[in-house]
């Protein structure tokens, strides 16, 4: 058989390889900080400008060298080009539906929203701290939740000094809102 007809490998679905990301829930906007949307576009302008040129020179070099079918650059390298388009798609996507919120021209300091920095204890007394952010800018190591993550749901319009209800899958468990912040005004472009 011709491999003209022949799919190259089950890595060619692109669509099934972002599912690690969460889709944006229906009827409502992707919400992003200033710092997310700088991330994702520096992201986005290196893959078109740096990486794939790169990738593609190096396709271009192993094409040249003969017999692609044992060819390992080439192999490799298509792969590699297949996963920049990939993520360069994804990040167009995310940064097109991107509602850019501004957290720092917060006038209700003492209230959570989005991109709110929120201390709360629990009812062990344990102290936590997290940063309200868009789904693309999750990273629960430095505190980052999502604002539909369950955490913010149950903080989101709380003052300080309230106490709200976190459901789990333990039960309804109190927590008590210690402090707000909110990001000092973003100078960075």
């Amino acid at each position: 058989m011709n491999k003209a007809f022949v799919k190259e490998s089950s890595e060619e679905n692109d669509d099934d390889l972002d599912v690690a990301q969460p889709d944006v829930p229906a009827g409502t906007k992707n919400y992003i900080t200033p710092a997310g949307y700088r991330r994702m576009r520096d992201e986005l302008l290196h893959l078109i400008d740096v990486d794939r040129p790169e990738v593609v020179k190096l396709v271009s070099w192993a094409a040249s060298n003969g017999d692609r079918s044992e060819n390992g650059d080439y192999i490799y390298g298509k792969r590699r080009l297949r996963e920049i388009d990939r993520r360069i798609r994804f990040l167009t996507k995310r940064l097109d539906l991107a509602e850019v919120v501004d957290s720092s021209k917060q006038e209700n300091v003492d209230q959570v929203f989005f991109g709110a920095t929120v201390e709360y204890a629990t009812q062990d007394g344990e102290t936590h701290i997290v940063t309200i952010v868009g789904i693309d800018e999750v990273d629960l190591d430095i505190g980052h939740v999502s604002w539909i993550s369950p955490i913010a749901r149950a903080l989101l319009k709380a003052k300080v000094g309230d106490t709200v209800t976190l459901y789990t899958p333990a039960g309804p468990q109190p927590i008590d809102i210690l402090d707000v912040k909110y990001p000092p005004p973003d100078t960075g472009g």
